[in-house]
């Protein structure tokens, strides 16, 4: 039964807490309940802002199972589909129920210390480099296999959902977002006769797990960023990824919204 709340949650920017109290008056006229406190009840949560605010909202939330969908008063905004111009529309399409569910998996990260477990989510990705500009080295093993010894800045391990993202930036592929599979690309590989590493991305099924093992000096002085948010912990002896079972839902009211978002954004 649904509940009638919509949750809007907005950066602090000029732009975005304007388009804020004129979606809430819109909403309030259809007869929707919008609450000034976050309510984990509610039929959708709106994000005003650009792909910051988006990952920052989903994460605040703790990756809930009300959807998403984004108002872009940002730059990029790859997860901000509703125009700030076009809110009489939005509104109106989605109390027509003129929309479709996208699924978008989420990515997990055990971290394995000498002494404790500790399990992350991200929805764009997650970057493992050194707290300094030193170069780290780092074992990957891909389905329990070891494929290399890697020599850099570090390395991404990004979704389908995050290729556009740092990913994108780093010379790796551009992936569906709803694509059955992630992918490890590297931050600045050495390549000498003392260090070799693999320079392009590579793409590895959903159901593949890949372990990265630091060397012994650099186990307290790693970095594990998820979706920007810097994170360290103590005697790291190895870090697991893959695809969780959890997942967040968008809506979606232009099914070819992604390319057209794709040409407009880097061509």
């Amino acid at each position: 039964m649904n509940s009638g709340i919509i949750n809007i949650i907005a950066n602090k920017n000029k732009d975005s807490q304007i388009t804020m109290r004129k979606l809430t008056r819109l909403l309030e006229e259809k007869g929707y309940s919008v609450p000034r406190e976050y309510r984990a009840q509610a039929d959708l949560n709106i994000c005003i802002g650009g792909d910051g605010a988006f990952l920052r909202a989903v994460h605040k939330t703790s990756f809930p199972t009300v959807p998403f969908v984004g108002i872009n008063t940002g730059h990029l905004g790859f997860f901000q589909e509703i125009r700030k111009n076009d809110l009489e529309l939005f509104v109106d399409n989605y109390h027509k129920g003129d929309y479709t569910l996208e699924r978008i998996n989420l990515m997990e990260c055990h971290v394995y210390t000498k002494d404790r477990e500790f399990h992350l989510h991200s929805l764009n990705e997650f970057v493992v480099r050194n707290r300094s500009s030193q170069v780290v080295h780092l074992s990957v093993d891909i389905a329990e296999k070891h494929l290399q010894d890697f020599s850099g800045d570090g390395l991404i391990i990004s979704s389908s959902a995050g290729s556009t993202a740092y990913n994108y930036s780093a010379g790796g592929a551009i992936l569906y977002p709803t694509l059955d599979g992630y992918q490890l690309t590297p931050l600045a590989p050495l390549n000498t006769k003392a260090y070799r590493s693999l320079y392009n991305s590579i793409v590895v099924p959903n159901d593949t797990v890949m372990d990265i093992y630091p060397e012994r000096r650099y186990q307290s002085s790693l970095l594990v960023i998820s979706d920007g948010m810097e994170l360290s912990f103590k005697q790291i002896r190895r870090l697991r990824f893959d695809i969780a079972e959890r997942y967040i839902q968008r809506l979606l009211f232009d099914k070819n919204y992604y390319w057209t978002n794709l040409k407009d954004k880097f061509l």
